[in-house]
């Protein structure tokens, strides 16, 4: 295999990435609250190769001296975009929509070492009665929203009005006219290209903290105390993805081209590998 074939090879595999994740940003344009990712690539190691290895035999020159043979180019970073989604509003108690770009609600989520926090920014909650005259506050998936002590928001099983007050903090009101109050969990995220993507709408911290050199709170602050006053939400509505559909097909369409380009490479290096074969 020459060098053409392992260049347009290297490559490929790395297009197909990119056309990987332009798929999932199409494919969850509905989806509420969802931050698409972009893809960034960089160049794999050249050789540079020195025809003229004597600098004096070449007077006047401007370009670089030698040829510069690359081997493809990788997929560098998944990053993920956090441009505020359209609001829609929607009448419904239950549904918050965060109006500042780098927070995000906080829920309880299982792998494979029990539970850990997970980060969202789909604000479309419900009521889950979990006995004993009691109820817990919980997404479209039933997991468990957290407030701003990682605790379980519950409260009265005949709470009738939910009410968001300054800060993020929910007031609940149940039919005998009692009420409680919850500091809803949020987060700032600051290096959102740390985040690791989850099933379900949800980012949460990556496996591989240690060997990343950097800390959870390097990637995530938890909003408490006067850091509150920041919060920003409104009630009612719900944020729609900032997956912008014209976007997404354009870079298709851009990335199919290069893939076909690449294809293309290895078709025309494999037919000049026939002839020179085919010399007597």
């Amino acid at each position: 295999m020459n060098r053409t074939m392992i260049t347009a090879t290297n490559t490929l595999g790395q297009l197909q990435k990119q056309m990987d994740m332009i798929g999932h940003n199409l494919s969850n344009s509905d989806t509420i609250g969802y931050k698409r990712r972009e893809a960034t690539f960089s160049e794999l190691l050249v050789q540079q190769v020195k025809n003229q290895r004597i600098d004096k035999f070449e007077p006047g020159r401007l370009t670089p001296l030698g040829i510069r043979e690359g081997s493809g180019a990788k997929l560098s970073q998944s990053q993920l975009i956090l441009n505020q989604g359209s609001l829609k509003s929607t009448g419904r108690q239950l549904d918050f929509a965060l109006t500042n770009e780098g927070q995000f609600f906080k829920v309880l989520a299982a792998d494979d070492n029990g539970s850990a926090v997970r980060y969202t920014r789909d604000g479309e909650f419900f009521v889950s009665p979990t006995g004993n005259g009691e109820a817990m506050l919980v997404n479209g998936s039933g997991l468990p929203v957290l407030d701003e002590n990682d605790n379980y928001i519950t409260f009265s099983e005949d709470a009738s009005s939910f009410q968001l007050g300054d800060n993020g903090t929910l007031t609940v009101m149940d039919s005998g006219g009692a009420n409680q109050q919850f500091n809803l969990g949020i987060v700032t995220v600051e290096k959102p290209q740390f985040l690791q993507q989850f099933g379900g709408n949800l980012l949460g911290l990556p496996v591989n903290l240690d060997g990343l050199g950097v800390t959870e709170d390097e990637i995530v602050t938890n909003v408490v105390g006067r850091g509150r006053a920041d919060i920003s939400m409104i009630q009612n509505s719900l944020e729609a993805s900032n997956v912008d559909i014209s976007k997404e097909m354009t870079d298709m369409l851009n990335v199919q081209r290069s893939y076909q380009f690449q294809a293309r490479s290895i078709s025309l290096a494999d037919q000049m590998m026939g002839l020179v074969n085919g010399i007597r």
